[in-house]
């Protein structure tokens, strides 16, 4: 199974180097304010403007380069907090724009946000303060001072779901909405493989081992910059025993009788329904 994910931006090719100037007509703009975009409020809704948002009042001058449509570039621009929209537009969180414009703009959306942030968090070297300058040649800040080079952070978590003969585990973590149940997750850590982190979340969570570890999909989750790497494995032994601190309540559920899951942006998600069409 490979799992095609809904915020990832296949269609936007990244062409280096960028070009050297931005052009004033012909680009496609997307408009981030902190972590929301802004999107027309019309019967089909777009996060693209095809003006340079430098009109508006609020702009922090911070422009970056998401990639190529076909010919055109897009970009992203930032706005300061306070800014308000021209008529006919207004902001949203990416999680609250699925279902609401195509996928393949939900993850341009998703980028846009995750890059203006990259380019606000790294204005100055992490290792020696000095000022960075963008670089043309790749997606990346350079140090002149001490010719360090800073990528977009990404932190690589893996996503498993257990199986025990027809059901599943599903856990409540103490941040979920009342009710809301889904599969374990965590972050890789340092000097292991995502086999190793798959075992070790799984057993530091809800105490208990598994075995026939499969590759499902992966996705792109910038909230902010998380890398999600999905799984299915089997339940191999032990007793569910939760940790109380990142899980609350977790139990074997079967496809009859689901709790509240996540949405269907998500891996996890893609995850549950796939062992549902399955079974």
């Amino acid at each position: 199974m490979v799992y095609t994910a809904k915020l990832s931006t296949g269609q936007l090719a990244f062409l280096f180097p960028v070009p050297d100037a931005i052009p004033v007509r012909g680009a496609l703009w997307v408009v981030v304010r902190k972590n929301e975009v802004a999107v027309t409020d019309g019967k089909q809704p777009t996060i693209f403007c095809t003006e340079k948002p430098e009109v508006l009042p609020g702009s922090s001058g911070r422009m970056q380069y998401l990639g190529h449509q076909k010919t055109i570039p897009c970009y992203a621009a930032e706005v300061a907090a306070g800014t308000e929209l021209p008529h006919g537009w207004e902001y949203s969180g990416v999680r609250e724009l699925f279902g609401r414009v195509p996928d393949e703009e939900l993850a341009i959306a998703a980028l846009a946000v995750q890059i203006m942030d990259f380019d606000r968090t790294t204005r100055f070297c992490g290792r020696c303060g000095a000022k960075t300058r963008q670089l043309r040649t790749e997606r990346a800040k350079f140090c002149s001072d001490c010719n360090l080079i800073t990528y977009p952070r990404l932190s690589p978590a893996i996503i498993v779901l257990v199986r025990h003969g027809d059901k599943i585990l599903l856990a409540r973590s103490p941040h979920f909405p009342a009710g809301l149940h889904s599969t374990i997750a965590g972050f890789v850590e340092p000097g292991e493989n995502l086999e190793h982190a798959v075992h070790r979340e799984v057993f530091e969570e809800v105490g208990i081992t598994v075995k026939n570890i499969c590759y499902f999909g992966s996705e792109p989750w910038p909230f902010p910059h998380s890398f999600m790497i999905g799984f299915v494995a089997d339940y191999a032994g032990g007793e569910i025993t939760i940790d109380n601190h990142e899980i609350v309540s977790a139990e074997w559920f079967h496809r009859d009788n689901l709790p509240p899951i996540p949405s269907p942006l998500s891996i996890s998600r893609a995850l549950i329904d796939h062992w549902v069409e399955r079974h």
